[in-house]
């Protein structure tokens, strides 16, 4: 039987690739055009939500101490600035292409992590802060980023005819 902190690991590590499998296939089944439409009036679009969630991940390499990010450039549109600040966005094309590279990166990382690595602190904490909240570490990233993607997945959803 595995310990504790592997089970925890391995469910964390299912749930975060079981959202990357199915914002793959919502992303491979809606259209440019059905991304460039709000998901509901007034709100993002499915174009800006795919390069928001493209950026977050992005973050995540720094974050957890797996490298630089590949694609800076999206933080000050997807992460810094609201859809409709008049920022020029890439093309939904190479946005995909972003996603896409960005995931299989992490999976790559993750591949090689162990499950005690996942407890280590993530580059946001100090080390001060870490003792008294151990809790801030790569696994509480992990976590707090499928449940970010799950959410944002529920409003592509809308795009869906």
């Amino acid at each position: 039987m595995e310990n504790s902190l592997e089970l925890v690991t391995k469910i964390s590590l299912n749930a975060w690739n079981t959202h990357i499998d199915r914002a793959n296939k919502l992303l491979g089944e809606l259209t440019d055009d059905q991304l460039q439409l709000e998901v509901s009036p007034g709100r993002n679009s499915g174009m800006y939500l795919l390069g928001h969630l493209a950026a977050v991940h992005d973050a995540m390499l720094p974050l957890l101490g797996l490298g630089e990010k590949l694609y800076p450039q999206l933080e000050p549109i997807f992460i810094r600035t609201p859809d409709k600040s008049g920022l020029e966005k890439p093309a939904i094309a190479d946005l995909r292409n972003y996603w896409n590279k960005v995931n299989n990166r992490l999976a790559e990382h993750f591949s090689k992590l162990s499950p005690g690595d996942w407890l280590e602190k993530h580059n946001s904490v100090s080390e001060e802060d870490f003792k008294k909240e151990p809790n801030r570490n790569k696994l509480g990233v992990l976590i707090s980023r499928t449940n970010h993607l799950a959410s944002h997945m529920s409003q592509l959803l809308f795009l869906k005819n």
